[in-house]
């Protein structure tokens, strides 16, 4: 068997695509980036997609445009890459039941606070402010399944716990906070891309 293929799905500046493209070229994960969708023209992912040789699709919702029907043709965009594992990494749209169907069981999200905490966008900034109110002293990041259209509340594949130092800037919480997705992402897609027994055996002799 190959290496798996995994597609990432973005909307902003793709650190954490970065960070994936980087660990697969250094060998720490075992699967190789083959596609980079966006939703966003204007998405600096697609530029350190370009950079690192990999294709791309734009896929950007049609005026009055159901949630469905935008994505069924964002599912085709991402079927054309034949992936094994779809990351979303900075992705900004909820996903409907037409995406999710197409890619039972293999779609990834990354979100910047822990399981049951936080949920949805600015998550970074909810913390921080929290924090200063004095009703938090730390965040994290996880990573999870996405089986359904619940909003960052599926089974968690990992966590990471990030101290909120509110001597410091917000700024400086959402580097921590970054650095610690990087890390988590990393370290995650190299168990789920790790060969198994059987990919490990040989063709019978």
């Amino acid at each position: 068997m190959g290496r798996p293929r995994i597609v990432v799905l973005i909307s902003g500046t793709g650190s954490n695509l970065q960070a994936v493209v980087d660990a697969c070229a250094a060998g720490h994960i075992g699967a190789d980036v083959v596609g980079v969708v966006s939703n966003d023209s204007d998405a600096y992912g697609l530029v350190r997609a370009d950079a690192a040789g990999i294709d791309t699709r734009l896929v950007v919702a049609h005026a009055d445009e159901s949630r469905q029907a935008y994505d069924t043709r964002l599912a085709d965009a991402v079927a054309s890459f034949d992936p094994d594992w779809v990351l979303l990494a900075g992705w900004m749209r909820l996903l409907t039941m037409a995406f999710l169907d197409r890619f039972t069981g293999v779609v990834v999200n990354l979100h910047p606070a822990l399981p049951g905490e936080l949920p949805g966008t600015r998550s970074i900034e909810r913390a921080w402010a929290e924090a200063l109110a004095g009703d938090r002293s730390s965040s994290g990041v996880m990573v999870h399944l996405v089986p359904d259209e619940g909003v960052d509340d599926g089974p968690t594949l990992g966590s990471r716990v990030v101290p909120v130092d509110t001597s410091g800037t917000l700024e400086q919480f959402a580097t921590d906070v970054h650095d610690a997705e990087h890390a988590l992402l990393v370290e995650v897609l190299a168990s789920l891309c790790a060969p198994t027994t059987t990919d490990q055996e040989g063709p019978p002799t």
